[in-house]
Order: C-alpha cells, then sequence, then structure tokens
C-alpha cells in the first residue's frame, strides 16, 4: 500500500516532481498520485480530505467575476491576467481586493496562498504590501492593507513598508497576525504591533521562484507557515494556540499602495479541509462561538447590536400609535367643547 501524504508535504512532493528532468518526472507523478487515493493522514487524529473547490481559486480564474455565478469577486484596482491575479499594480494609490463569495462552515481547514510581490523600487522605497483575510465582512475597502479597519475575524498581513522607523529589531518584509472583534483599529505608524499575534521576517520581493504561505486552523490553534527559500520546504512563522474563530465568515486577500508601490500578484488560493477526531471533552472545548477571541489576550468587549423589529412589531407599534394620538385627540376635542360651554354659560 502506498504511503498517505498530507496536504503540505503532498504539495512540496508536486512541486518537486513538476522541476524533475523529463526521465524521471512521470515517474515520481505516478508515484505521488498513488498516495492521494481517499482521505490522507496528516498527524495523529488529523485525516486530510479534497480540495474545497468553492472556496479555491486557481488557474485560469474562470470563477472570477462581477456576476451571481461567481465564486469570487473583484475590487477597486484588482484584475485578472492569464497567469496571476494582480490586486495592485507598480503605480502609486491605488487599491484592490479578491473576495470569496461563498462563506465558510469549514471546522478545521488549510489555506495555501501562491503570490509574488516585485516592482521597480530598490531598498525601503516599495510598498505597502498584502493581507489574507478570514472575516464576517467582505467587500469592504479601507486603510489595512486595502480592507476595513476594525475588521472582525482573522488577518494575515505581509507588509513590506517599515512605517516605524525608530525599530531596528525587525527586518521587512515582515508577515504578522492579528485577530479581531471589532474594537480594535491597525497601527499603521506601528506597523500593527500593539495588536499582533505573532510574526516573522521573510524576504518575498522580486524573487525568482515561487513564494507560498500557509494558514492552518485546526483545533483553535493557529499556525501559519512559509515556502519562501525556492527548496520546497516549509518554515514556520507563527503558531497560537487557543484562538476562536467563528464559522460562516469570507475568505478574501486585499493590496494597497501609496507613495510607494509594488506588483501584488496572487496566482492561486487552495483550501483544504482537515478532518479532526476529538474526545467528547474536546467537543465540549470546541463548541462554535459567534465573536473572534484569543485565550490569554484580553479583546475589548463589543456591545451586540439591538436585533433589527420583524414586520409584525413594527406593524403593532406603528398601530398602537395611531390608535394613541386618535384617542388622545378626540379626549382633547371633548375638554375644549366643555371649557366652551362653560365660558358661554358664565357670560350668561
Amino acid at each position: 500500500m502506498a504511503a498517505t501524504l498530507g496536504p503540505l508535504r503532498w504539495w512540496q512532493q508536486w512541486r518537486r516532481c513538476l522541476s524533475a528532468p523529463d526521465g524521471s518526472r512521470m515517474l515520481l507523478l505516478l508515484l505521488l498520485l498513488g498516495s492521494r487515493q481517499g482521505p490522507q493522514q496528516v498527524g495523529a487524529g488529523q485525516t486530510f480530505e479534497y480540495l474545497k473547490r468553492e472556496h479555491s481559486l486557481s488557474k485560469p480564474y474562470q470563477g472570477v467575476g462581477t456576476g451571481s455565478s461567481s465564486l469570487w469577486n473583484l475590487m477597486g484596482n484588482a484584475m485578472v491576467m492569464t497567469q496571476y491575479i494582480r490586486l495592485t499594480p507598480d503605480m502609486q494609490s491605488k487599491q484592490g481586493a479578491l473576495w470569496n463569495r461563498v462563506p465558510c462552515f469549514l471546522r478545521d481547514w488549510e489555506l495555501q496562498v501562491h503570490f509574488k510581490i516585485h516592482g521597480q523600487g530598490k531598498k525601503n522605497l516599495h510598498g505597502d504590501g498584502l493581507a489574507i483575510w478570514y472575516t464576517k465582512d467582505r467587500m469592504q475597502p479601507g486603510p489595512v492593507f486595502g480592507n476595513m479597519d476594525k475588521f472582525v475575524g482573522l488577518g494575515v498581513f505581509v507588509d513590506t513598508y517599515p512605517n516605524e522607523e525608530k525599530q531596528q529589531e525587525r527586518v521587512f518584509p515582515y508577515i504578522s497576525a492579528m485577530v479581531n472583534n471589532g474594537s480594535l483599529s491597525y497601527d499603521h505608524e506601528r506597523d500593527g504591533r500593539p495588536t499582533e499575534l505573532g510574526g516573522c521576517t521573510a524576504i518575498v520581493r522580486n524573487l525568482h521562484y515561487d513564494t507560498f504561505l500557509v494558514i492552518r486552523y485546526v483545533k483553535r490553534h493557529l499556525t501559519i507557515m512559509m515556502d519562501i527559500d525556492g527548496k520546497h520546504e516549509w518554515r514556520d512563522c507563527i503558531e497560537v494556540p487557543g484562538v476562536r474563530l467563528p464559522r460562516g465568515y469570507y475568505f478574501g486577500t486585499s493590496s494597497i499602495t501609496g507613495d510607494l508601490s509594488d506588483n501584488h500578484d496572487v496566482i492561486s488560493l487552495k483550501l483544504f479541509e482537515l478532518t479532526v477526531e476529538r474526545t467528547p471533552e474536546e467537543e465540549k472545548l470546541h463548541r462554535d462561538v459567534f465573536l473572534p477571541s484569543v485565550d490569554n489576550m484580553k479583546l475589548p468587549e463589543m456591545t451586540a447590536p439591538l436585533p433589527p423589529l420583524s414586520g409584525l412589531a413594527l406593524f403593532l407599534i406603528v398601530f398602537f400609535s395611531l390608535v394613541f394620538s386618535v384617542f388622545a385627540i378626540v379626549i382633547g376635542i371633548i375638554l375644549y367643547n366643555k371649557w366652551q360651554e362653560q365660558s358661554r354659560k358664565r357670560f350668561y
């Protein structure tokens, strides 16, 4: 029986096959495909299932558009090209985004992002980077890498320009992550440091080989890894336990340029469902949540908005308001007539 491979390992082997000499490429492909029959074991208690096409995107990008049947929508300056989707061109003051139209209700998942950042700018004369989102709201332009501030959900940022001049301990480009319940603002002047969960340096600009990022969410455990060295190997970047993300949010990616610019391209987005075995105790602990949070990290509480009135409630309010108004007018007319009658009696 062929050995099974997890999604990360299988993806690495696939790219090795494509770069192999013609004589051995077919044999490697056959061996690799033989290891992908049925659900695959990722680790203890985890099995990898199939690519979720409704949340994935690859060439020739047929599911991208503005129609009701499209799975992905473009926003701003984003453009579909033959080999990639360009979120922003290497021009000043541009912003663009790509959003999935289908909410994701998976409990455990893994998102693999194939991207490219390149441009004419020299050292520290390029910007600003791109973001990958899993959020409650979609298609909301704003200042945070082209998306709205005070978002609700998860943001992963590939920041290519250091705004904080005094900091010297981190090297850019830099990958960081943030979980928000809608109460926090992204601090541009400090490159998001006050609210980040963690981060790492990622030299990703103007490379002549493919660059990848993977976001894995399993059992409330968030892991972010990257493959940016051309070695087809994943390197750890961020690992945070106790991350609580609601289901039913949207995946997307966005970018923005200001006085400095870059080409920000997305080649593919591939989402995999991970089926995980849970003990009864874990089932109790891993119940669905309705607002993003992180264990041992205090987020300002959000006051829940009042629910909208139903049609019946609105009708009753209007009806009784009218009845009260008519009743008040009738009482006023009766009192006025009595006052006039008493006035005439006193006159005579």
